[in-house]
């Protein structure tokens, strides 16, 4: 660098609206990045102790130096600090805490000082150039960008991205994808953070979104919202699964991503190394969706657990393996793409299980209601699964079974609430020898069967249910009622239901602290 005297003063504003120009950043920070490299080689010119000032004109380029003094009543650092008298004489209206700028002549730099001013320069160029790139990046997550290729280093790739760089890692490039020095390249913005090394942009390119943004560049409906994008799964490099909608009932949503023969698709395919796409109707309904998201396999039927979000799929024998995919692909990116949990099962499979259930059913109504094997049979045909169905259940609709009387139902209700009842009171003993609170067995919601297993858990007082979350009761791998087919909503209406005497104590704690405070007012003296 130069040194200042040489360069005259319309050459520094020039080299500042240069540099300003290059870096895109404001043309102030650059001088104050002057400015501060100025004071430092007159620090070191005029002694470190010193606090000096340096101001460059905004129009001129006129470089002053100024030393500042704090005015005090007695010196303690000469260097920093002025009388109040010698301060007054100078300027008649200075106060003891002000400060008076005191100027001092140009300097010349020497080569020393003119590179540690280069130095500082550049850092704060650089650090004005890291803020400006975050600052432009920050809300730019969301976007794809197109760069170049700048290195490659263990797989991670710098981009060069015009204003700013970014970094692909290793894990969010396609496998088996390669890039070399100055390849063009296409990616998703995912995250821009603050490090101490300036701002870091990461970019990928296996990331569910930034198909869905392909999709937007090639698809002029997506574009314009006339269809959405709602949801995408990827198995990145080999398969993607993506569930579109339209807004408009007279455009074909899967065909208008598809393309004429196919030319939208293919340009997404393209871009993404061959990675084979199905493109699928979304659906409100949750097993049209499914069924839907398993193409191409074929569906016979489903049964849905909404309260777990798990469905089961019955599919042709033939069509199993494909309903599956290579190592579980499909019905992997199905559940992705879905939110629920899928299980498969083949139509022989389902109808094996189903046999089974009629033939356990069966055989508990035969030995708890001590009916022969057709009467048992009748009942789980009517779709009766327990003997508490039949005890609670009018006599009357029991009778409407084809080849049961009046007679016959009326039987068969009699002995079903006659088992329940000794069921019942052999839980309600059980429930007693365990030291189950009569304040918990009062919780209507809680049967005799769920107050036992509450007490072979050790849940025996209101305050022990108070403590436990709802999952504790309901989780499917270790819940204490797991087995009693209770809601998550139900579980939280019993702990609420045992917590409810803290509220009372509460408010009785209040009222006697009311009662107490008012007695004392009473007796005060006046």
């Amino acid at each position: 660098m130069e040194s200042a005297t040489s360069l005259n003063r319309l050459e520094l504003l020039q080299v500042a609206d240069a540099v300003a120009r290059e870096k895109s950043i404001d043309r102030d920070i650059v001088l104050e990045a002057m400015e501060e490299a100025i004071q430092k080689a007159a620090r070191a010119k005029y002694g470190h102790e010193n606090e000096i000032r340096a101001e460059i004109d905004r129009k001129t380029g006129e470089i002053r130096l100024a030393r500042l003094l704090e005015v005090v009543d007695e010196i303690e650092e000469d260097a920093i600090q002025i009388t109040i008298d010698e301060a007054k004489a100078r300027h008649p209206a200075a106060q003891v805490g002000d400060f008076i700028s005191e100027p001092l002549p140009p300097i010349d730099f020497g080569r020393i000082a003119a590179q540690t001013a280069k130095q500082v320069i550049v850092q704060k160029v650089r650090d004005a150039e890291r803020e400006r790139q975050y600052e432009e990046y920050k809300d730019r997550i969301g976007e794809v960008v197109n760069g170049f290729v700048k290195r490659v280093e263990y797989g991670n790739i710098t981009v060069d991205l015009g204003r700013a760089e970014a970094i692909v890692r290793r894990d969010e490039l396609l496998p088996r994808e390669s890039f070399r020095q100055s390849d063009r390249i296409r990616a998703y913005i995912y995250d821009v953070r603050r490090e101490q090394r300036g701002p870091q942009i990461f970019l990928s390119r296996t990331h569910p979104t930034f198909m869905a943004k392909l999709f937007g560049q090639e698809v002029p409906e997506i574009y314009d919202h006339i269809i959405e994008i709602k949801a995408v799964a990827r198995d990145p490099g080999s398969r993607a699964k993506i569930a579109v909608l339209s807004n408009d009932s007279s455009i074909d949503p899967v065909g208008a991503c598809v393309g004429m023969r196919g030319s939208r698709v293919q340009a997404v395919v393209n871009e993404l190394q061959g990675e084979k796409i199905d493109i699928i109707q979304w659906s409100p309904d949750p097993a049209t969706f499914i069924v839907n998201a398993l193409a191409p396999a074929e569906v016979s039927k489903v049964v849905l657990d909404e309260e777990t979000r798990r469905i089961e799929v019955v599919v042709p024998d033939e069509q199993l393996s494909l309903a599956i995919g290579r190592r579980g692909q499909n019905v992997r990116l199905a559940s992705q793409l879905t939110g629920w949990d899928i299980d498969i099962l083949t139509e022989e499979e389902e109808s094996d299980r189903r046999q089974l259930e009629f033939r356990e059913r069966s055989q508990h109504f035969i030995d708890t209601l001590n009916v022969d094997e057709v009467i048992a049979q009748l009942l789980v045909t009517e779709g009766f699964s327990r003997v508490e169905e039949v005890a609670f259940v009018e006599a009357s609709e029991v009778a409407d079974i084809e080849g049961f009387d009046e007679d016959l139902a009326e039987e068969l209700v009699q002995r079903a609430r006659e088992y329940v009842d000794g069921v019942n009171t052999a839980y309600e003993e059980r429930r007693v020898e365990l030291g189950v609170s009569d304040e918990v067995a009062a919780i209507e919601a809680l049967t005799p069967a769920m107050l036992v297993a509450l007490g072979e858990a050790g849940v025996k007082t209101l305050d022990d249910l108070g403590d436990l979350a709802g999952d504790e009761l309901v989780n499917a791998q270790d819940g204490i009622l797991r087995e009693h087919g209770l809601g998550e909503d139900e579980a939280n209406d019993i702990i609420m239901a045992a917590r409810a005497h803290w509220f009372d104590d509460e408010d009785e704690a209040t009222v006697e602290a009311g009662a107490k405070e008012a007695d004392e007012q009473s007796v005060r003296p006046e």
